[in-house]
């Protein structure tokens, strides 16, 4: 039976008496997509220093000069990009953040939470991005991947585009699985991704559960703990789509050896052990771990790590955020305040169903780090803001986090009218 017009119009002005921002948030989410088709979701990244065209021409290459002009681009009060004529590219893991935050907004359509003519094809965005993971990914390895797109410098070694990682590969997988339906070869791909994190990652059982390398370049001496926890994330992900039990079995252990390694205070360092980065307990980082817990809880297992995951949120929420939604940098610094903080942030608390607190987090982005509506800058920092809008960073973590966050309000508006129509 179809709904009574009248009725779903009703229903739809009772919902924005009850939250006259939703409305709002949507139109931010319409206009951040917008930016970012405007440009193909081609922008300046976070590591992009060593794309300076200006750093190529020189007739020599030393690691202490790349990284001066890779860090003087980050680290600039100021964006001093076209200074340094950097390059800018399609981020891999922003094209499937963007793929997704426009499945979304398809399901946002589908759900009534976007009124009116839609200006563009979600779904045909989301396919198209999804084409570009699989023809831009990494080949010569055990199965899909991909990695960032520009050149990094690392301390010791240096990062080309042609190295996959498990970050990269972890959003890229949940990018196809999630449009799946549009073309049944993006699950067979994604699936192999199992085989790049077991072979070239070195899946690796060890006394409190097993670990694997965030990438292939990675120190010896050292552990990323996020990278981990995203890569357990994945094989999560494959699960909930397969069934298949392996997938369950390795990030069960993988996650046995992240909780075994969590700090007193509820915290998790970016790097085992700690003095191996100049990153302490920072936001983001942390609310990846936590994510990956709470994505093992809603797939598999609610109890296994219901400790675990108690003492991070916690940790996330009383150390990490400020009670108007500001986030902190970590554990003991307030600045710089990161928007990839705050969209963690938005995520994590939409996931754990706190949508009062994603709410604050998200009201406090759009004060403080939004240049117009849809397009946002990187940092707040004590005396200044960095005005730089990164393509991956802030757009297409905003567009992701935001989608996901309106989505779950339409289900908890709906399910709210469900039961108000039977009262």
């Amino acid at each position: 039976m179809q709904p009574n017009v009248a009725t779903v119009a009703d229903e739809r002005d009772e919902r924005r008496t009850r939250n006259p921002s939703i409305d709002s948030y949507v139109s931010v989410l319409d206009s951040t997509l917008a930016y970012a088709r405007r440009r193909d979701y081609i922008g300046p990244d976070y590591g992009d220093g060593m794309s300076s065209q200006v750093l190529q021409s020189l007739p020599f290459e030393h690691r202490i000069v790349n990284l001066a002009v890779q860090e003087v681009v980050k680290r600039a009060p100021v964006d001093v990009r076209p200074l340094f004529r950097v390059e800018q590219r399609r981020n891999y893991k922003g094209a499937a953040l963007f793929a997704m935050a426009n499945r979304n907004y398809h399901e946002l359509l589908t759900a009534g939470g976007v009124d009116g003519d839609v200006a563009f094809d979600p779904i045909g965005e989301a396919n198209r991005l999804a084409e570009w993971l699989i023809d831009e990914r990494i080949t010569g390895y055990s199965g899909f991947c991909g990695g960032h797109r520009h050149q990094i410098q690392h301390l010791h070694t240096k990062g080309v585009p042609s190295d996959p990682d498990v970050v990269s590969t972890t959003y890229a997988v949940r990018a196809l699985l999630q449009n799946a339906d549009l073309d049944p070869e993006y699950a067979e791909i994604a699936e192999t991704a199992s085989s790049f994190v077991i072979e070239d990652l070195d899946y690796r059982e060890v006394p409190e559960g097993a670990k694997i390398d965030y990438h292939l370049n990675h120190p010896d001496d050292s552990y990323t703990i996020n990278a981990a926890a995203l890569g357990a994330g994945m094989f999560v992900d494959l699960y909930e789509h397969t069934g298949e039990e392996e997938f369950r079995d390795r990030a069960t252990k993988i996650l046995d050896h992240v909780a075994a390694n969590q700090t007193d205070v509820g915290g998790w360092p970016y790097r085992l052990p700690a003095s191996a980065s100049h990153l302490s307990m920072d936001s983001h980082h942390n609310g990846f771990v936590i994510e990956s817990f709470q994505r093992y809880r809603d797939v598999v297992d609610e109890n296994r790590y219901d400790e675990t995951l108690t003492s991070a949120l916690e940790f996330y929420r009383t150390e990490l955020f400020e009670l108007d939604g500001a986030p902190n940098f970590d554990e003991e610094n307030a600045y710089p305040r990161d928007i990839h903080a705050s969209t963690q942030g938005l995520l994590v608390f939409t996931r754990e169903g706190d949508l009062e607190t994603a709410d604050r987090i998200l009201r406090w982005v759009l004060a403080n780090l939004q240049v117009e509506e849809g397009q946002f800058y990187y940092r707040k920092f004590r005396h200044h803001t960095k005005r730089v809008t990164l393509m991956r960073w802030c757009q297409a973590w905003m567009a992701y986090a935001l989608s996901e966050y309106l989505l779950a309000r339409c289900e908890s508006n709906a399910a709210q009218s469900y039961r108000l129509a039977r009262d």
